[in-house]
């Protein structure tokens, strides 16, 4: 299959391209920059040019797949409502491209917000939040609409592994180094769930193969891992004390990432290991952390 990236020169991008490259499809990345296309053409995919505010690009290199994987968001949270739009609107593109064609088109969400305090599972559909405008999901099902097979993956708050630098734990890390100590708030006992990106890569390669229109796929190898394991690991990496920081200080302490530090969201993959017989076989989120992934 000929599948077109976006996003394909990323953290979890660039792991998307290897596993389908290694399972014997073509790759056709999109790339904006020329060190993002030596990257690709080293990788061995063919290179696309343009970006995903460039939605004649996005026309034209969904036009030339088999199939599509949108790995691509523009992380500006200074612009958060406008990227959010982009998004859309890129999706948008790509879907009237395939419309009719029952190609597949696998789109990117996440699990965070999908059930906050109980585990979030692959049936649970959660209402627009205006706090948090990115349509990902639902642009995805009106694409389905359109003789898509598009799905969705919801990827974990923490996909970890070797070369994050700017997830949820280089943060945490930076954090605790600027602050001297390893904090979380209150007990600690929230949960956030995590997976590998070379488990998440799969993942979507899978998703591409077997999507039913308007799934949701999760990408949570691990349910459940505490926000107080986590600033311990983090802690013990950097030599620092691991404290609890009260509710009240914690937007002093953590700053504009408090909301994540203190959101609480397990999640579930069971049902789409059953469906797309997926098997997370990497290192852990603490596993990583404690082999010093995370710490140079």
């Amino acid at each position: 299959m000929r599948v077109f990236v976006t996003g394909a020169t990323g953290f979890v991008g660039t792991a998307i391209v290897e596993e389908l490259l290694n399972a014997g499809h073509q790759v056709l990345g999109l790339a904006r920059s020329e060190a993002s296309a030596q990257k690709l053409a080293d990788a061995g995919a063919d290179v696309h040019r343009g970006d995903l505010e460039d939605l004649d690009s996005l026309h034209s290199g969904a036009e030339k797949a088999d199939g599509v994987i949108h790995a691509g968001f523009i992380h500006d949270f200074t612009r958060f409502p406008e990227v959010c739009r982009v998004d859309k609107a890129a999706i948008e593109t790509i879907g009237n491209v395939l419309a009719g064609s029952d190609r597949p088109f696998i789109v990117t969400s996440g699990t965070a917000l999908v059930s906050p305090g109980q585990p979030a599972t692959e049936d649970i559909i959660p209402a627009f939040n205006p706090a948090w405008p990115r349509v990902s999901e639902q642009t995805a099902d009106t694409v389905a609409a359109l003789g898509v097979r598009a799905a969705s993956v919801r990827l974990s708050p923490s996909v970890h592994g070797y070369g994050d630098k700017h997830g949820f734990i280089p943060i945490l890390v930076n954090i605790a180094r600027e602050k001297g100590v390893s904090g979380y708030i209150g007990e600690g006992l929230n949960r956030w769930n995590a997976v590998h990106r070379l488990d998440a890569a799969l993942l979507f390669r899978l998703a591409l193969e077997n999507a039913a229109p308007a799934a949701r796929y999760h990408a949570a190898a691990e349910e459940a891992v505490t926000v107080k394991s986590i600033a311990e690991a983090i802690g013990k990496q950097l030599n620092l004390p691991v404290i609890s920081i009260a509710p009240e200080a914690a937007a002093a302490h953590f700053g504009w990432f408090a909301q994540m530090a203190a959101i609480d969201c397990p999640a579930s993959s069971q049902w789409t290991q059953v469906h797309l017989n997926w098997r997370p076989s990497h290192a852990s989120l603490l596993e990583d952390i404690e082999k010093g992934v995370y710490i140079k």
